[in-house]
């Protein structure tokens, strides 16, 4: 029998056809469904799910109580706050159900979403954007943009790094940006 390269804490449940990244880690009282995808190095962290056929990257950090539906794809190096809430389905009804025809949303490579807020399905989030704290995405995010409130407003931008930007665009951790029209884009 093959050493598993991963952990799964023994209150948690893996179903069958889940691929798991070596050097992740699953704690207490998770379900991955089947068909999910966990990359390299990732925590999930106590009471988390993930649905079927959900892709995750490497290096990303789930924290306590989130439950990625189905429909969802993570890129590398996400962070999921506690609580954070992602939903599936635009008009959800329990006398039509979908059945299995779900909106997709996708977090992209880099991407903090703060504790409690929640992601609307069908949208992006951009790559390195931040989420605050409690917001609600119902939208689009750019890539770097700082979005706070419910509904989420663009309130600034952020660095790779995570610090928030000041009007010359350029990071103390010496990163420097420029702006096209109204986007961010990384100079150096």
């Amino acid at each position: 029998m093959e050493e598993k390269r991963y952990f799964v804490h023994p209150s948690s449940y893996v179903d069958d056809n889940v691929a798991i990244g070596e050097g992740t880690k699953i704690w207490h009282f998770c379900h991955i469904q089947s068909g999910a995808s966990i990359g390299k190095d990732c925590l999930l962290g106590q009471n988390g799910y993930v649905g079927s056929n959900v892709k995750i990257g490497n290096g990303v950090r789930i924290q306590n109580n989130v439950s990625v539906y189905e429909g969802v794809e993570i890129e590398d190096n996400v962070f999921c706050g506690p609580s954070c809430v992602f939903t599936n389905v635009v008009a959800p009804r329990a006398h039509f159900p979908v059945h299995g025809v779900y909106a997709r949303t996708l977090v992209k490579e880099g991407a903090t979403l703060g504790a409690n807020c929640s992601v609307v399905c069908g949208h992006t989030i951009g790559r390195s954007a931040m989420i605050a704290a409690g917001a609600v995405v119902s939208g689009d995010v750019k890539d770097y943009a700082l979005m706070s409130g419910v509904p989420a407003r663009q309130i600034g931008w952020v660095c790779e790094c995570g610090k928030r930007l000041d009007e010359s665009l350029t990071c103390s951790c010496g990163r420097v940006y420029s702006q096209e029209g109204e986007n961010l884009k990384k100079c150096r």
